[in-house]
């Protein structure tokens, strides 16, 4: 699961690279490292959630 994530975000970021998505807080080609902090949050809630599971 973490893995499809990180491309997933990934492939957000180089887009927002390229062609700003134009989501708020996401205009600017120099936002994509907001993404990065998503990203960041989002598998360390994944990593948390499964091992919390187990």
């Amino acid at each position: 699961m973490t893995k499809v994530l990180s491309l997933v975000i990934l492939g957000m970021m180089v887009i927002q690279i390229i062609k700003p998505l134009g989501l708020p807080g996401l205009r600017q080609r120099r936002d994509f490292w907001k993404l990065a902090v998503a990203a960041l949050a989002a598998i360390s809630a994944t990593v948390l959630l499964s091992h919390a599971t187990t």
